[in-house]
C-alpha cells in the first residue's frame, strides 16, 4: 500500500512536535520523547484518537530520587476489564467511572485491525512492542472460536518490524501452541508467591502458570517473567524463595522483572478488598509504596538469589523510584523490562 503524503517533515520537527502520517482512514501520531538517557527520539504517540493504540507516557522522565522510572511503551488496547480481579487491581481505579460487571469488555475487532494496520503499515522505523496486556488480560479470551491471540499474530505476520507483548495470568496457552511463526510474539506470565497468590489473585494457581510459561519456552516462544507485586507477608523470604525454585527448575525466563505493591489513591479508593493496603507507607509519583528498607530487602534477596543460585541477572524493576535502582546498583538508564523491546 503506497504511504500518502507526510503532513510535516520530520527533521524540521523540534522536540516535542508532532508530525503526522496520514493513512487511509486514519491518522498516526508521532512526537519526540525524552528517553530514560535523556536523548530525544521520534515514537509514535497514538493511531487516530488513542482508543487502540497509545503510547504509554504517565511517568513523566524522572527528575528527582523519589520519581518512578517507567519506559514509555505503546499500550494495544484491543479490551477493557479483566476476569481475574485482583484485590490490588488498579483497573478497579481506571474504569471506576464504567459499570464493572459488564467487564470484561472486548473492542470490536474492525476497529482493532483498523487501527495496528495504520500503525504497521506507518513510517515508523523504530521497532516496537506493543503491549496487550495493561487494561486486560492477554489470553482472557482463548477459549473462544477466534481467539485474540490468533487474531493478533495474523496482524503482525504481515509485517518484521514490530511485536505483540501477551502479558497474562492465564494457564490457557493451547492456541499459541498452534502457531507456526513465533517471531513477533513475546509471552508474559506474572507469578508471585503462592501465600501472596491464593489471598490476594483470582487466577490460575501460580504453579500452573509456571508449567505453562515452560511449555511455550520448550516451544520456542520467547517467555518473560514478573514477580509483581511482593508483598512482606510473614516469612517472605521463604515464600518467594520456593517460588524462584518453582521457576527455575521448570524453565529460564528470558528476562525477569521485579516489583511491590504500590497503589495509586483512585485504585485504594475503589478497591474492594483493601486488606493489602496495610503494607504501604510511603509516596511517590505513581501512588503509596511499602516502605523503602522492606523493598530494598526484598529485592536484593531475590536478585541474589537469581545470580547466585541460578546464574541469572537479566533482571529490572517496575515502577520503582530512581533511589531504589542505585540501592542496588542497577543502571536504569539500560532498563531492559517487561514491556520493552
Amino acid at each position: 500500500m503506497a504511504r500518502q503524503e507526510t503532513l510535516k517533515v520530520w527533521k524540521d520537527c523540534p522536540p516535542g512536535y508532532r508530525s503526522d502520517w496520514r493513512g487511509p482512514n486514519l491518522i498516526v501520531q508521532y512526537k519526540d520523547y525524552e528517553k530514560l538517557n535523556g536523548e530525544f527520539e521520534r515514537l509514535v504517540s497514538r493511531v487516530g484518537d488513542g482508543s487502540i493504540i497509545k503510547r504509554f507516557d504517565k511517568t513523566p522522565t524522572p527528575r528527582k530520587t523519589n520519581d518512578v522510572v517507567c519506559p514509555h511503551f505503546l499500550e494495544l488496547k484491543w479490551a477493557t476489564g479483566c476476569p481475574y480481579s485482583c484485590a490490588w487491581c488498579y483497573l478497579q481505579g481506571t474504569f471506576r467511572f464504567l459499570d464493572y460487571k459488564t467487564m470484561p469488555k472486548m473492542k470490536d475487532r474492525a476497529k482493532v485491525k483498523e487501527h495496528l494496520k495504520a500503525f504497521l503499515e506507518s513510517e515508523t522505523s523504530h521497532r516496537e512492542l506493543l503491549n496487550s496486556g495493561e487494561l486486560a488480560d492477554s489470553l482472557m479470551d482463548e477459549d473462544q472460536e477466534r481467539p485474540f491471540s490468533s487474531f493478533m499474530v495474523d496482524l503482525f505476520d504481515t509485517q518484521s518490524l514490530h511485536r505483540v507483548l501477551f502479558l497474562t495470568k492465564s494457564a490457557n496457552v493451547d492456541n499459541l501452541l498452534k502457531l507456526t511463526n513465533k517471531s513477533h510474539i513475546v509471552v508474559s506470565f506474572s507469578i508471585n508467591a503462592e501465600r501472596v497468590s491464593q489471598r490476594w489473585e483470582k487466577a490460575p494457581s501460580v504453579l500452573e502458570r509456571i508449567e505453562a510459561a515452560g511449555i511455550l519456552k520448550d516451544a520456542g516462544f520467547e517467555v518473560r517473567i514478573r514477580i509483581d507485586p511482593m508483598v512482606p507477608i510473614e516469612d517472605w523470604k521463604v515464600c518467594y524463595s520456593s517460588i524462584l525454585d518453582r521457576l527455575f527448575s521448570r524453565l529460564t525466563p528470558n528476562r525477569v522483572t521485579i516489583g511491590s505493591l504500590r497503589g495509586l489513591q483512585s485504585t485504594i479508593n475503589n478497591s474492594r478488598d483493601k486488606s493489602w493496603t496495610v503494607y504501604l507507607e510511603e509516596k511517590s509519583n505513581w501512588g503509596k509504596k511499602i516502605n523503602i528498607e522492606s523493598r530494598f530487602e526484598m529485592y536484593t534477596h531475590l536478585i541474589q538469589t537469581m545470580k547466585n543460585d541460578f546464574g541469572f541477572s537479566r533482571i529490572a524493576l517496575c515502577k520503582e523510584t530512581v533511589e531504589m535502582w542505585e540501592r542496588l546498583g542497577i543502571n536504569y538508564k539500560q532498563i531492559e523490562c517487561n514491556c520493552t523491546w
